[in-house]
């Protein structure tokens, strides 16, 4: 029976001089799966993709393709395939001959060929462009030439390092959305690499968060957003209100000296932890009736919602909500339980 897993990293790390850019890393990839490497600059999401592209190679440990070890195989000989930032294309060559440029190494058939291209670029929606020279393109259709050249060699893996970062905003938004679809359309397992929140959120089936060569976290968009496993991942993962608090016993969190119902267990009667309340989960009320009080201390438009911020304790408090709020005013606030999220501390 064929293995669920495509590629399985075991052990990996990579370190430069005395800089430990992946400690010790594991993942597991599906097929099919559209999954995302997240994280700051530095945090060693490049050096994975470029470790499992065979552009370079471990310290130590095992990179596992499709069953086989394939830490020695050169990358021109790996069914894999990577999409770079800047596209890479052969400006002296029209759209034609930088897809057909892989399957002219393989000596494939002039008939074939052609065939492939046609079909390849109905999927990224470039017919009649066969003739264009790529100097002549928006970025969003270099992104779709330079994804072409690469899918038109069937890889079994695609990665993908930052592929709409020189994009504008809204062809960004537009291009996450075709990206999407072209893998569903494919079944064609994508490795994407950003460090974009909203973008590894808007298009992933698995997003794994890194920091300092060390994976954080790994879950679906929903999980890592609403079940963040720390404080860097909550942090890095939209905005958050972080406050300390006690866990009094299951189900039941205290913290600024009030007890809160909420929906965790499984810790100690007493445990020091980490209360985490996203922006949108706050509903504002009349000072007389909120749990919390507080003074609003400036309010931001920011399209959808404003952006509140709100002193409470000696702490500010950010807060999204679609009504206006008057700075300087005394507003109260309410958590349902169910988004009060609680984080064990991090072991020191």
């Amino acid at each position: 029976m064929e293995s669920d897993i495509i590629i399985n990293l075991k052990n990996i790390t990579k370190k430069y001089d005395d800089n430990t850019v992946l400690n010790n890393l594991n993942l597991a990839v599906r097929r099919n799966e559209f999954i995302t490497l997240l994280g700051p600059s530095g945090c060693g999401k490049t050096t994975t993709l470029n470790i499992i592209a065979g552009f370079e190679t471990p310290d130590d440990g095992k990179i596992i393709f499709e069953e086989k070890e394939i830490n020695s195989v050169p990358p021109y000989k790996r069914q894999i395939n990577t999409v770079f930032q800047k596209y890479a294309l052969f400006t002296h060559m029209n759209v034609y001959e930088n897809v057909a440029f892989g399957l002219r190494i393989k000596k494939l058939p002039e008939k074939q060929i052609k065939e492939k291209i046609k079909t390849m670029l109905k999927m990224v929606e470039l017919e009649g462009f066969e003739k264009r020279s790529t100097d002549s393109l928006s970025g969003g259709q270099q992104q779709r030439v330079a994804i072409a050249r690469a899918l038109v060699n069937e890889p079994k893996l695609l990665l993908l390092d930052e592929p709409l970062g020189a994009l504008d905003l809204k062809l960004r938004k537009e291009m996450q959305l075709e990206l999407k679809n072209i893998q569903k359309k494919l079944g064609i397992t994508f490795i994407f690499v950003t460090h974009d929140q909203e973008e590894a959120l808007t298009m992933s089936d698995t997003i794994v968060v890194l920091n300092k060569g060390i994976i954080q976290q790994i879950g679906t968009p929903e999980d890592i957003y609403n079940e963040p496993k720390n404080k860097f991942v909550a942090n890095f993962i939209g905005v958050s209100n972080i406050v300390e608090g006690t866990m009094l016993e299951d189900y039941k969190v205290n913290f600024y000296g009030i007890n809160f119902n909420c929906v965790d267990k499984g810790f100690d009667k007493n445990e020091k932890v980490d209360v985490v309340i996203r922006p949108e989960d706050i509903k504002i009320s009349d000072k007389e009736t909120g749990r919390l009080q507080g003074k609003v201390v400036s309010v931001v438009f920011r399209g959808v919602h404003y952006e509140i911020k709100v002193e409470i304790n000696n702490a500010v408090w950010i807060i999204h909500n679609t009504k206006h709020a008057i700075v300087g005013e005394e507003i109260g606030i309410n958590i349902f339980p169910d988004d009060i999220h609680i984080m064990r501390k991090a072991l020191k």
